[in-house]
């Protein structure tokens, strides 16, 4: 790590939570950092942390100040958590005003405050309501607005679109990242979903196993992912073979029963495993393959036809196959971060 300290705005982690999460990062002002990783990686002890939820060692230095230094009211950070958790007993007005009430805002104030964000998020006429008189959108939305209102210079957002309807989570993600566009604090995003890390993040962080296994763009993230929960993400296979990782989608993996053989042919890239799961994905059939002796998981694409003929369930024994031409191949380590000495 840098002794420099960045007073630019700029979020600067080296963190230990719990010894069991270590990470090392820098996000830029303006920027919205998407947090991925599959479950138990870390991604909820890292915003725990950050807003001083939880204890952490090292630093965290936001515009040059160590988080760790402050307390969680000092910190300067709006968090919106999984489920909302929205004052009950308040209006959405009332929630929304709750941090500017307590930063010292007079109550005028801060409800003329409270009222625009609101508007902001085209819930304006429902200030008065109460959390239980609010959809799951609506009561998001509110929370999301609480956030900002108190003009935080980091934004936690843990899942915010978790257990929303399908088109309400998609209204509101188009909401937030027109707002996030012209937002000059850092956000982190934590997300289990590709299309929040895809289309809102300039950033994209991996977390996997407590510590940072890929740090880069949306679109690097992509072509390049550096797990398996990532892969799983983009709707890729990767596969690691000593120090490289090879990509290929699903739909370049051919499909051969295993009761006849081990297939011929050109292709020089085999697994043999069993499927686990079988389930529609567009016009066609996506199987889950538990690869044999310890080998990758893997996912292949088929027609519903192919499907039916070769009687494709959970517990077919299969090869798959996978021609050296559809494969992309890249160093292991690509976009891997320091490991941080808190």
């Amino acid at each position: 790590m840098s002794d420099v300290v960045p007073t630019d705005g700029s979020l600067e982690v080296g963190l230990e939570v719990a010894d069991r999460v270590r990470v090392a990062f820098t996000v830029e002002a303006g920027t919205v950092c998407a947090v991925i990783g599959p479950n138990g990686a870390g991604k909820t002890s890292l915003v725990r942390a950050l807003a001083g939820l939880a204890q952490a060692t090292g630093h965290a230095r936001l515009d040059g100040v160590d988080l760790l230094g402050l307390s969680a009211r000092d910190r300067r950070i709006g968090m919106v958590f999984q489920g909302q958790r929205l004052f009950p007993h308040l209006s959405a007005l009332a929630n929304v005003a709750f941090g500017p009430r307590a930063r010292g805002v007079a109550r005028p104030d801060a409800e003329a405050l409270a009222q625009q964000w609101l508007d902001r998020f085209a819930i304006g006429d429902l200030a008065e309501r109460k959390p239980p008189r609010l959809s799951g959108g609506q009561a998001q939305r509110v929370a999301i607005a609480r956030a900002l209102a108190t003009d935080p210079a980091l934004l936690l957002l843990d899942e915010p679109f978790s257990g929303l309807d399908v088109k309400v989570a998609m209204a509101l993600r188009i909401e937030l990242g027109r707002h996030l566009a012209s937002y000059a604090g850092v956000t982190l995003l934590v997300t289990h979903d590709a299309i929040d890390a895809l289309t809102i993040a300039d950033q994209v962080l991996v977390l996997d196993a407590g510590g940072v296994a890929q740090v880069g763009t949306p679109a690097e993230v992509a072509q390049r992912p550096s797990t398996e929960h990532v892969a799983r993400l983009v709707g890729l296979n990767v596969v690691r073979r000593g120090e490289e990782l090879m990509a290929f989608t699903p739909d370049a993996v051919a499909v051969a029963l295993g009761s006849r053989g081990e297939p011929g042919g050109s292709p020089r890239l085999r697994w043999r495993g069993r499927v686990a799961d079988v389930a529609p994905h567009g016009d066609a059939v996506r199987l889950l393959v538990h690869a044999a002796s310890g080998g990758p998981d893997l996912i292949a694409d088929v027609t519903p036809a192919a499907a039916t003929d070769l009687g494709l369930a959970p517990g077919t024994d299969v090869w798959l196959s996978v021609k050296a031409t559809a494969v992309r191949t890249y160093p292991a380590d690509t976009g891997r971060a320091d490991t941080v000495h808190p």
